[in-house]
C-alpha cells in the first residue's frame, strides 16, 4: 500500500513510497482510509522535535487524524465490525495516518458522527480531543467562569472556543486583524487583534487560559489570571507530572523539571497553577465528541482540503500557521470499500 514516509528528521523530508499492509493485532480494527488530517505535532514530528518523549523508528508514515470505514476486526475486538464508520487519532507509537490504510486500537476508535463527511470528520480528533482534555478533564471548566483561549482561527482554538461555550464559559481569544469577524462568529465573547492589542493589557481576573504558543505567552498569560487560576499549556514547557505519567526515566524527568522550573515558580508566586497536557487518544472521549457535533455543539473547521499526492503540500501550508481551522488530506475520497 502507499504512505507518506520519512526517512530521517528534518523539515523538508517526506516521500510517497509502498509499505507493507498493516498487521492486525487481536484488538486492532484494520480501517481504510478516506481523509486524515494534518496538524502541527505531525510537522514537529518529521523534524524531530519529539525524538526524545517519542522515539520512532524510519522509514515512519506521518500522521495522527483518520476517518475511514473498517475492513477487517482483530479476534477480540468486540465494538467495531466491517463496514463501520469510524474517526480516531492513532495512539502515540502506532500513528501513521497518511497512509491507504491503518491498524487502530479499538480503544483509540469511536463511530464517525453521523452528521460529518469523512474530511470532517478527520478534522476532528486531536483538536477536539485537546480542547476535551484541557477544558474538561484538566480544567474542568464551569459555567460562568473565563477561559482565554490563543490562537482561535487555529485547529485547537476553533474547537476549544466552541467546546467552552457549549460548557457556558465566557470566553477570550486572540486572532488577526481579517480574522476577527470569523472568530467572533464561532462564538467567542472577546476578539483581540493581536497586531492591534497586547491581550494581557486588556484582559483580566480570567480563571483558566489555554496556552498553544511560544515562552512570551505563556508568561503574559500569568498577569490575566486570577488567584486560584490554571495555567494549561498544550506547547510546553513539559512538566515533571507530565514525565511520571508517561513513565519516562529519571534523568527525562529531570530534564522536563529543568525546563519548565521557571514557569512553575513564577505560577506559585501569582497564586495559580501550572500544567502541561499533551493530548492522548481515546475512544471514549470521541464518543462524547460525536453526541456534541450530532447535537450540533461543535462543528468541524476545514480550511483546505489536498489530494494524497499532495501531502507535503499539505504539511507546508500548515507550518505557515495561516490556516483557519483544519487542512484535510483526502485520500481515498468517494471510493466504496472492498
Amino acid at each position: 500500500m502507499k504512505a507518506f514516509l520519512i526517512d530521517r528528521y528534518g523539515k523538508h523530508s517526506g516521500r510517497i513510497g509502498d509499505v507493507p499492509a498493516p498487521e492486525v493485532a487481536d484488538h486492532d480494527v484494520l480501517v481504510r482510509v478516506h481523509a486524515a488530517s494534518v496538524n502541527l505535532l505531525d510537522s514537529k514530528i518529521r523534524k524531530g522535535e519529539f525524538k526524545l518523549i517519542l522515539p520512532y523508528s524510519f522509514p515512519l508514515a506521518l500522521g495522527h487524524d483518520v476517518a475511514g470505514v473498517v475492513m477487517r476486526v482483530g479476534s477480540h475486538v468486540q465494538h467495531f465490525k466491517p463496514g463501520d464508520e469510524v474517526y480516531a487519532r492513532a495512539p502515540d507509537g502506532h500513528i501513521g495516518t497518511f497512509a491507504e490504510q491503518i491498524a487502530v486500537n479499538e480503544n483509540a476508535l469511536a463511530l464517525k458522527p453521523s452528521n460529518a463527511s469523512m474530511e470532517e470528520a478527520a478534522a476532528l480528533p486531536l483538536v477536539a480531543l485537546t480542547a476535551w482534555q484541557v477544558l474538561v478533564e484538566t480544567a474542568r471548566l464551569k459555567k460562568g467562569q473565563k477561559v482565554f483561549i490563543q490562537a482561535g482561527s487555529g485547529g485547537v482554538g476553533t474547537l476549544a472556543i466552541q467546546l467552552a461555550k457549549h460548557l457556558g464559559a465566557f470566553v477570550a481569544t486572540t486572532t488577526s486583524t481579517h480574522n476577527v469577524p470569523w472568530v467572533k462568529a464561532l462564538g467567542a465573547d472577546v476578539v483581540i487583534d493581536y497586531k492591534q492589542q497586547d491581550f494581557s493589557s486588556v484582559l483580566q481576573d480570567y480563571d483558566v487560559v489555554l496556552n498553544s504558543l511560544g515562552a512570551d505567552e505563556l508568561e503574559k498569560s500569568l498577569k490575566i489570571l486570577k488567584p486560584g487560576g490554571q495555567l494549561i499549556s498544550i506547547s510546553g514547557p513539559p512538566t515533571p507530572q507530565f514525565a511520571q505519567a508517561q513513565g519516562f526515566s529519571w534523568p527525562l524527568r529531570l530534564i522536563m523539571g529543568l525546563l519548565s522550573s521557571g514557569i512553575r515558580r513564577k505560577a506559585r508566586r501569582k497564586g495559580v497553577s501550572y500544567a502541561f497536557v499533551f493530548m492522548r487518544a481515546s475512544g471514549p472521549q470521541l464518543r462524547e465528541i460525536t453526541t456534541l457535533v450530532e447535537a450540533g455543539n461543535l462543528k468541524p473547521v476545514i480550511d483546505r482540503s489536498f489530494p494524497f499526492d499532495a501531502t507535503a503540500d499539505a504539511l507546508g501550508y500548515v507550518e505557515q500557521s495561516r490556516s483557519k481551522g483544519k487542512v484535510v488530506i483526502k485520500i481515498h475520497p468517494g471510493v466504496a470499500d472492498e
